[in-house]
């Protein structure tokens, strides 16, 4: 147990809070996409969705490395690595957002859809900010919050072999 003047970390382990993270940060911003969806109303466009697949694969990485233990370092270092490549589609995403950029879908263009598609889910572009905090929408925050946390991993990983 860690005294008052040592950090939790010590107790814990730079590997293991390294683990921990790689698990927390892509359930957390998974939960809060998909609360955001079916409780919220805000339906998510093509970009969005891409963003969720790499935090579901470092779920389920980060959950893998708590199961093998001989593997941990490697299971970890693989789930910030794909919490990084979500980091960066909410980073491109963002910027399609700004206008910085043209997407790469046909939802940020206002081409003709087939009565098909339109039957299926709201129309979305991607191009449209549906909800900001502080001036930054939900792909930026996404950006932020993953590339910081694939950069603290990173780090505490490298810590803990020192």
């Amino acid at each position: 147990m860690a005294s008052a003047a040592e950090p939790a970390s010590a107790s814990l382990g730079t590997a293991a809070l390294a683990r921990l993270l790689a698990f927390v940060e892509p359930a957390s911003l998974l939960a809060g996409a998909l609360g955001s969806q079916y409780f919220g109303g805000l339906h998510p466009c093509e970009m969005c969705y891409w963003q969720r697949w790499p935090h579901g694969v470092a779920i389920l990485l980060a959950g893998a490395a708590f199961l093998v233990p001989s593997k941990s370092r490697l299971l970890t270092m693989l789930a910030a690595v794909a919490i990084a490549v979500s980091g960066l589609i909410g980073l491109f995403h963002a910027g399609v957002e700004l206008g910085w950029w043209e997407g790469l879908t046909r939802c940020t263009s206002g081409g003709a859809m087939s009565l098909d598609d339109l039957m299926k889910v709201p129309l979305v572009r991607c191009d449209q900010v549906q909800w900001s905090l502080l001036g930054i929408s939900m792909a930026g925050w996404n950006a932020i919050i993953s590339l910081g946390s694939a950069a603290a991993i990173a780090a505490l990983l490298k810590r803990s072999r020192a």
